[in-house]
């Protein structure tokens, strides 16, 4: 179960690391995310509620759909005596996007985004992974709306209150311990978001936008059961479960500027808070035996903050409008606290992507992403199953088609 909760803290706000999705439309997309500060269209909505208000006055649509494929994941152990993959997985993720026109004399709009900032499906079908990790899904879905206003001609400030849900599923096949894990939780939790945008001059953009924490509290049923060869009633635990877990924060620091030629170029820091994440408590409720004492101790995780550095470029035709991107992610687990449910390491990242424009009301668009993670050794010692060897060939491919309508 602690395996489901560090996944739902992973999933719960599009953050670095961790196998976050901050591309949640066709811009992020074929920008890697370099998408804060040059935000316009009716994504604006959550990735700047700010710079909603330099739209033209008119309402904005999107809806897309992303694939995203995650790779078999090899592990080696340090002794040579085990190499494994995890099985491939593949998803399709819809989102929407929506801006509205200016409300009155002032200038304000209204945003609304409905997203999956993050999610993970990991199975290994072999031991020692297996233990922990036969499988793992998780899905998420943010609805956040957001508004924003104008300070004057040249600044503008956004906020948003996000609604996240959180589902997922474990099982684990523990041989060292005897027992056969079944874990299901869910929970809704809320935060918000701010965002501030400054145009000193029409060509140069700066904002700076921000998560909040957001406190993710899982309720589940759990059960655990034992191998016949090692207990003859088999059941150790069936009943509910809980846990109270923070997110941590998010920071995005971004500028653009536009030249002459149509051609945009954005920079983009980005600071995550994991920090916040020192351990994980889970809580049975109901009978007290080893089972449930294994799995209700207290685990640290001592979280790193992360960075993410992010550089988007996007030159516009007539009709058409190209982006491409570059991006270094960090991540916030440290090689102590690392497992087979969630073996992340720091990755490099590239997109490619364009619009068209097909009349006044209607354009289209389609970009794709990779996301290439670093080998990673690990040495550990102590607990219930350390891990020792080289984690290799994680890749993300995502694949972002939509269209946006004005009217």
């Amino acid at each position: 179960m602690r395996s489901l909760v560090l996944l739902s803290a992973a999933a719960a706000t599009a953050m670095a690391g961790g196998y976050a999705i901050p591309e949640s439309s066709i811009n992020a997309t074929a920008l890697s995310a370099a998408y804060v500060a040059a935000s316009h269209g009716a994504d604006a909505a959550y990735y700047n509620p700010a710079a909603m208000v330099y739209n033209d006055d008119a309402n904005l649509l999107e809806v897309d759909a992303t694939y995203i494929g995650l790779s078999k994941i090899h592990y080696a152990s340090t002794s040579g005596t085990t190499n494994i993959d995890s099985k491939s997985e593949s998803f399709l993720v819809p989102t929407l996007h929506f801006t509205s026109k200016k409300l009155g004399e002032n200038g304000a709009r209204l945003g609304l985004s409905i997203v999956a900032p993050a999610g993970l499906s990991k199975r290994w079908d072999s031991q020692p992974a297996k233990s922990s990790a036969e499988e793992f899904t998780l899905q998420t879905i943010e609805v956040n709306p957001s508004m924003a206003v104008p300070l004057s001609d040249t600044v503008s400030m956004g906020v948003g209150f996000r609604i996240v849900r959180t589902d997922g599923v474990v099982k684990s096949d523990s041989g060292a311990s005897q027992v056969v894990r079944d874990l299901q939780g869910d929970s809704i939790d809320v935060g918000y978001n701010l965002a501030l945008m400054v145009k000193p001059r029409p060509e140069l953009s700066l904002a700076a936008t921000y998560r909040s924490k957001i406190n993710l509290t899982v309720e589940g049923d759990a059960t655990l059961n034992y191998l016949p060869s090692a207990h003859p009633s088999h059941a150790a635990y069936n009943g509910s479960a809980s846990v109270t877990i923070p997110l941590p924060a998010a920071l995005n620091l971004a500028a653009a500027y536009t030249f002459d030629t149509g051609t945009t170029v954005e920079a983009v820091y980005e600071r995550t808070y994991w920090s916040a994440y020192k351990n994980l408590d889970f809580d049975y409720d109901g009978t007290v035996n080893a089972a449930t004492v294994a799995f209700g101790t207290a685990v640290p995780k001592n979280y790193e903050n992360s960075n993410s550095y992010r550089l988007g470029l996007t030159q516009k035709y007539d009709k058409w409008t190209a982006m491409a991107g570059v991006a270094y992610d960090e991540t916030p687990t440290p090689e102590t606290t690392l497992g087979y449910e969630l073996p992340d390491s720091d990755a490099w990242i590239v997109s490619l992507g364009g619009r068209y424009q097909l009349d006044s009301h209607w354009n289209i668009g389609l970009a794709g992403l990779v996301d290439m993670k670093k080998s990673r050794e690990v040495h550990q010692s102590g607990g219930s199953n350390p891990v020792n060897g080289e984690f290799t060939d994680a890749r993300a491919y995502l694949v972002t088609a939509g269209i946006e309508y004005r009217f």
